[in-house]
């Protein structure tokens, strides 16, 4: 007989996964200056979402990043449908602020699909390599894994999104340079906050008694599972 394992924390952090992703998508369209560099303003908030996706794989395991990638892919597909409506349906008399709300709301149909795909196929990579890495390392030395994860996460996630949002708009030395710039700041965010992926791990860990190893996990995003423990 099994039973589905519960856990204290994680509908919280998948939770707030979801609202990170979703102000991501939001504050994107405001390009920002960070020193020589010039990128959306998702930069400042977006790498967070890799970190939670080390967390769901280090401590609850593939399947559990897969359900949280696939909420967090349906949430901002919810907030690009729905914005898409509100801004096609009439203003109210007096309301003089419609061009605003276009800029903030407005998402651009190309835009909205790199968005997606880069975020899909960025974070399965992400939690795929990530969960590969803990396999090969037999659970040692996690920083291999929250790093190693990210470099190639977020290499997949910068040059869908870049190169399917400018290519034929932009010069491809522009777009060249936008993808490794963008790329530097994400993967140095996720070392910076390495020390602090340490401590939230490792505290998740003990707190939910939980250390999970994909030994014997579909990692096909497609293949839904659930964690189950042996019962009596």
């Amino acid at each position: 007989m099994t039973r589905t394992r519960q856990f204290k924390y994680l509908d919280a952090l998948t939770t707030a996964f979801v609202v990170i992703l979703l102000v991501s998508n939001l504050i994107a369209q405001k390009v920002v200056a960070i020193g020589p560099f010039n990128v959306s303003g998702a930069v400042i908030l977006f790498p967070v979402t890799y970190i939670f996706g080390d967390v769901f794989t280090e401590v609850y395991g593939f399947a559990s990043s897969r359900r949280a990638i696939w909420l967090g892919f349906f949430g901002t597909l919810l907030l690009y449908l729905v914005g898409t409506i509100i801004i096609a349906l009439p203003a109210a008399p007096g309301w003089h602020n419609q061009a605003a709300f276009d800029t903030v709301f407005g998402f651009i149909p190309r835009i909205l699909a790199a968005s997606l795909a880069a975020f899909w196929v960025g974070e399965f990579a992400n939690s795929y390599t990530m969960a590969k890495l803990k396999l090969l390392t037999d659970g040692r030395k996690l920083w291999t894994r929250t790093i190693g994860s990210t470099v190639v996460g977020q290499a997949v996630d910068t040059s869908l999104v870049i190169t399917l949002t400018f290519l034929g708009v932009m010069p491809l030395r522009t777009i060249l340079t936008m993808i490794v710039s963008s790329y530097l700041l994400k993967v140095a965010y996720e070392v910076l906050a390495t020390p602090v992926t340490y401590v939230v791990i490792n505290s998740l860990k003990r707190a939910e008694r939980s250390d999970p190893f994909d030994r014997h996990e579909s990692f096909n995003p497609f293949a839904f599972s659930t964690h189950k423990t042996p019962g009596s």
